[in-house]
């Protein structure tokens, strides 16, 4: 077997939380495969990020660095990662599964001509992996045959990686013949927001069609403010125009994984569910005692939401002293 190369996701000089995820899964790939382990990270400026990436137990860092290089882009990161790829002879090349590493690795893997194991929940063998599929009822194992291998990993199953003190080489690697191919970045359109990001946050807190009206999500918004919690939303609740669809969690929506999720007036449809309950905790509250959620939470409060919600949140600042 070959070498293992992992790309690792990077913000203003700091390794993303999802980066955190694809070290542990690198070290859980590594240690079915063996050969070297090494990190890749592509920017303008990765220099912050590398040494924090240094301290994780890889053999190497490797970074490429271009002004070209500041905003991913599929056309001129895949390439790269390709190319690094067979100069290290890795012969599994990895990641996260997200929104990028979703656009990234299928280029990558046509590019090496290799296998493809997308989203991934836990790695079996050197080359077998379990992916969860029809909406987390049904798992699949999936084993690549050829020469090489590209697996993304979903980043809720895999615990974000702590650092073991070590101190890894860091190299830099030309950056190359740098082709956009006729893309070009225009702008990056984020909604500015106080709180977490929903697939980052070690707490969550979510309201369903059960809220009746999008005003009433003001008082999940106070809660998530004395937590530090982020704001999510059933898909129900999304198409209904309560919040904007970012806050989805679910199948079709986003998938997350905190320590603690607080689920509000959400009964329980199968296409939420498999999009939380990757969750440490999960807490329910709902009027009706049959609802699914139950099922599947750890603490449960059979209570209209309109009663439950203002003394939690009045015990909640009582405890924290706000």
């Amino acid at each position: 077997m070959g070498n293992v190369l992992i790309y690792l996701e990077q913000a203003e000089g700091a390794l993303r939380p999802a980066a955190l995820s694809a070290i542990t899964f690198a070290r859980a790939v590594h240690k079915a495969q063996g050969g070297k382990l090494l990190f890749l990270l592509i920017g303008d400026n990765v220099k912050g990020a590398a040494a924090q990436a240094a301290t994780f137990g890889a053999d190497g860092v490797l970074t490429v660095e271009a002004p070209a290089l500041q905003h991913y882009l599929a056309e001129t990161y895949a390439p790269i990662v390709a190319r690094v790829a067979k100069e290290q002879g890795a012969t599994l090349v990895g990641g996260t599964s997200t929104a990028v590493g979703k656009d990234l690795f299928p280029r990558v893997a046509g590019l090496l001509d290799a296998g493809l194991a997308p989203d991934i929940s836990a790695v079996l063998a050197a080359r077998q992996f379990r992916r969860a599929t029809n909406a987390g009822n049904v798992y699949q194992t999936l084993e690549i045959t050829s020469p090489a291998a590209v697996v993304s990993a979903r980043q809720t199953e895999f615990s974000r990686a702590a650092a073991i003190g070590s101190n890894s080489p860091v190299s830099a690697v030309a950056p190359g013949n740098i082709d956009a191919q006729g893309a070009e970045f225009v702008e990056l359109q984020t909604q500015k927001r106080d709180r977490p990001d929903l697939t980052e946050a070690r707490i969550v807190v979510s309201g369903g069609r059960g809220m009746k009206d999008g005003k009433n999500f003001a008082q999940i918004e106070q809660i998530c403010d004395v937590l530090g919690a982020a704001m999510g939303a059933s898909r129900a609740a999304c198409d209904a125009g309560m919040v904007p669809n970012d806050l989805q969690v679910g199948q079709t929506g986003k998938v997350v994984a905190p320590d603690l999720y607080i689920a509000v007036a959400i009964s329980g449809a199968i296409q939420h569910l498999a999009g939380m309950k990757g969750s440490k905790v999960i807490v329910a509250i709902n009027k009706d005692a049959e609802a699914p959620i139950f099922q599947l939470a750890d603490y449960g409060l059979v209570m209209q939401w309109e009663k439950a919600l203002p003394e939690l949140l009045s015990e909640l600042k009582r405890i924290k002293g706000a």
